[in-house]
């Protein structure tokens, strides 16, 4: 038949030994240096020099060995049953991978790394059930009440969903506010105490000591325990909704560490939000509670079990990021809508609903708990962890003629979007291959802490901009050299917590700011932020984005305000306000669930409308330009990532051009010791194979019968579920769905099953676990046709047969990504074992 699927991986060449002329075929992998990636465990492993005579493959694609040719010229071969070899680098299960790779764990200087590359150690999920006989069986079984009772505990695990990652977000809330509280404190008397008799410089290195010991905490435990905490997780959630399987992205292990490293990244006074790593951890947290067991703690408490698959799983961690969005900015609509845009492949009806009703429930438990913690329980004011604050519609209401100031706004932001992006991708490049040392990485974020409280001191004291007190609004006022009575207003820009900054820019009445203030703050913060997001701490982008484009919105009206003699609608609130909507839609590019939870937050609809311009202005214009930060970030990982559409220039491609082929097949009754043989090849990692019709005719055409994953054929391997001879079909034990459920997510390396020499020579009859009916498609089904199949209904293999039902090639998520709409058309990007 043809070599087997990847989904994992395919054709890769076998290290250094394969010979020059098996370089030069076409469409071959190129071999390159592993690098650091969001799984943490690949560290940078590179591989053996070439042998003598043979030329080292470029990375990009553009030499010998490089996976630069025509889709069209792979071979397609019809071999009569089974054909092995040229498969693809091995890529074992976590815990054996761990071993290798720490054994080997050198670091070059320097990591090359290319965007032009995808990556081929990317799994995908199963969203497609696997209907095959046991799952038949089991849903015929289901009775009405059954059914239910099925139903009633998914509202159930999306309740419990709702509630656990509202104390999460409570417990973050509120212990940055105690340990940042205390660090401003700190700090203020010393800066009081030395204004008065000189020696500022020691406040100043108080206060960097203070926030690099911090960060250093915060950013060791990321580098050293779990990788995959880093940043906001959004990338990495949206990978996950959209297919891919990120290795430890749903681990409880990650979801402490993403906790822990969040409070102590906002308390060390980065240039960052504790907002974004909320989605990461309620999908976390419903990824957990959904599979009623604990694999990293090795409980098992029986319950949910029904739930032990990637189609549920997938479905409850969207309403875990939904409740994240919801726990953030108390905005449970912009928490559907999120998963809806950012997310899910799938959806309908009945989803929507559990996932608003999570988001609900999530809002309610912060707002109910942090009512309680600040003394006035029966009023529910807290909706979120962060509150813009009420926007009075009568006295801030907006006419015709600013609807052209909120379009240019939408357009700076846009631009302003682009630069950030711009410059962040050079950075996270540099990253990738300098900066690939976990101890490197915490030396970096040390340095960047230093240089932002370095910053922020040097910016208040050169600031003359002094302000009369106004109530309790400024909660850690400094002096410095204003007269009494009166604050350094850069101060409470800076020396501030960044929710609380952009807040006060929102709301503090006009002349609170001179414009020089919020000029340098703009600039310094723009670009501290900007190197602070890629840094390997836990932390979000949207509370910087917000402050950066609050703190030019509030600039733009105070301009406008002098431009127009102080017209009553020239209120540098409500500029601020469309300024921070235009930064962040120019930044993460997210549209409607953008705009609602903006709406939500503020609690006003009147705005709706302008945030909508000023958000698809911002989009539009920072699109023409880069793509937005968090796709960036995907696309630098070299992650298969699937968008809504496959590339508008697809048509003229067919099935036969893009598909792997050839692929290993399995017969319907298989020998043991083949079954064994294909999954321990070293050279190979596929996880479906099509099964065909055991015929003992060479000559007659095996046709496709189905399709069996793995995973369960290491299940049957593990149970022995073999017979002695071919002609007998009883089993000793008859395997349940509970059998395969019980060894989901982690299934166990093949290498850890044995398998006597007698066993080998029994058979295995595949016909009760195959899937019996896999989607085909022709070979003459243009890409675009094949895309909205494998999107649409999230698979994870496509069968290509031909005109007699003979299996001529596989079609997986690596296939379908690598065709991608370049500033020169269609591009093909080349494949590598990254």
């Amino acid at each position: 038949m043809s070599s087997p699927e990847p989904d994992a991986e395919r054709d890769a060449e076998p290290r250094a030994a394969a010979a020059s002329a098996d370089r030069l075929r076409p469409g071959r992998m190129a071999n390159v240096a592993k690098k650091v990636s969001w799984s943490g465990r690949d560290r940078d492993e590179e591989d053996e020099p070439p042998a003598a005579g043979e030329t080292t493959p470029l990375l990009n694609g553009a030499g010998p060995g490089a996976a630069g040719g025509p889709p069209h010229s792979r071979p397609i071969t019809h071999s009569p049953f089974l054909r092995l070899g040229q498969l693809s680098s091995v890529d074992l299960d976590d815990d054996v991978r761990e071993l290798e790779t720490e054994a080997t764990n050198q670091f070059p200087s320097e990591i090359p790394h290319n965007e032009k590359l995808l990556s081929l150690k990317y799994e995908s999920l199963d969203y497609d059930n696997c209907e095959n006989q046991l799952f038949l069986e089991e849903e015929r079984r289901i009775n009405h009440t059954a059914f239910r009772t099925v139903e009633i505990k998914r509202w159930v695990i999306c309740a419990m969903i709702g509630i656990l990652t509202g104390l999460v977000a409570c417990f973050i809330d509120i212990v940055v506010e105690k340990l940042a509280g205390l660090k401003f404190r700190v700090v203020k008397d010393n800066i009081d105490k030395f204004t008065e008799k000189g020696g500022l410089s020691f406040s100043l290195l108080l206060w960097a000591i203070l926030n690099s010991s911090v960060v250093m905490v915060g950013s060791v435990i990321v580098a050293f325990i779990e990788p995959v905490a880093a940043g906001s997780g959004i990338p990495q959630i949206k990978c996950y909704l959209n297919g891919v399987k990120v290795p430890h992205v749903v681990r409880l292990k990650t979801l402490l560490i993403k906790v822990c490293g969040v409070i102590l990244s906002v308390v060390g006074g980065l240039a960052v939000g504790k907002e974004g790593p909320m989605i990461h951890s309620g999908a976390v947290i419903a990824a957990g509670i959904s599979q009623g067991r604990s694999t990293s703690l090795k409980r098992d408490f029986k319950i949910f079990e029904y739930f032990r698959r990637d189609t549920e799983k997938r479905d409850f961690v969207s309403a875990g990021a939904a409740a994240g969005v919801s726990a953030a900015f108390g905005a449970p609509v912009g928490g559907v809508l999120f998963s809806l845009e950012e997310g899910a492949s799938f959806w309908n009806q009945f989803l929507t609903w559990r996932i608003f009703f999570a988001s609900m429930i999530s809002t309610f438990t912060l707002n109910s708990i942090l009512s309680f913690y600040h003394g006035n329980p029966w009023d529910l004011s807290s909706p979120g962890l962060i509150n813009f604050g009420r926007f009075d519609s009568e006295k801030l209401g907006y006419t015709f003629q600013e609807i052209p100031i909120f379009i240019v706004m939408g357009v700076v932001g846009g631009i302003l979007g682009a630069i950030f992006n711009a410059l962040n991708y050079w950075l996270t490049m540099f990253r990738i291959r300098y900066i690939h040392r976990p101890c490197l990485q915490v030396i970096e974020a040390m340095l960047v802490a230093a240089v932002t409280a370095a910053v922020g001191f040097v910016m208040i004291y050169c600031s003359s901009d002094c302000q009369p007190f106004q109530g309790d609004s400024v909660a850690y006022p400094l002096q410095l050299f204003c007269a009494d009575g009166e604050y350094n207003s850069m101060a409470t820009a800076f020396f501030n917590t960044p929710e609380k900054s952009v807040v006060s820019l929102f709301h503090n009445p006009p002349g609170s700011y001179n414009p020089m203030t919020l000029g340098m703050f703009t600039l310094m913060y723009f670009f501290l932020a900007c190197w602070t997001y890629g840094l390997t701490v836990s932390a979000g982008v949207f509370i910087p984005s917000l402050l950066i484009g609050a703190a030019w919105g509030r600039l733009f009206g105070i301009s406008l305000a002098y431009l127009t003699s102080g017209a009553i609608w020239a209120d540098p609130g409500k500029y601020a306000l469309m300024g921070a909507a235009a930064q962040l839609g120019g930044i993460v590019r997210m549209t409607l669930s953008l705009t609602v939870i903006m709406m939500e937050a503020t609690g006003n609809v009147t705005y709706g409308f302008p945030i909508m311009l000023a958000l698809m202005t911002a989009k539009i214009v920072g699109d023409y330009f880069v793509e937005g930060l968090y796709d960036m970030h995907i696309q630098l990982q070299s992650v298969p990532f699937l968008h809504w559409e496959a590339p508008v220039t697809s048509h003229s491609l067919t099935a036969r051009e893009v598909m792997s082929a050839p692929v290993t097949c399995l017969r319907r009754i298989e020998k043991v010791g083949t079954v064994v043989d294909i999954l321990s090849d070293t050279s190979s990692n596929h996880n479906g194979f099509p099964v065909v019709e055991s015929s003992p005719d060479p000559t007659q055409v095996a046709g496709l019968r189905g399709l069996i994953l793995r995973s369960q054929l290491i299940v049957l391997l593990k149970h022995k579920v073999f017979v002695e001879r071919a002609n007998l079909t009883l089993v000793q034990r008859r395997l349940k769905l509970k059998d395969f459920r019980d060894a989901y997510p982690r299934f166990p390396p093949i290498q850890s099953i044995h398998v006597s020499q007698d066993e080998r020579e029994c058979m295995m009859d595949l016909t009760e676990f195959m899937n019996p009916s896999p989607y085909t498609v022709p070979q003459e089904a243009s890409l675009t046709r094949v895309f909205k199949l494998f999107r649409a209904l999230g698979l994870r293999h496509l069968v290509v047969v031909d005109n007699h039902n003979e299996v001529v090639g596989l079609v997986t998520r690596k296939d379908l990504a690598r065709y991608r709409l370049g500033k020169e058309g269609l591009e093909e990007l080349s494949l590598a074992q990254t």
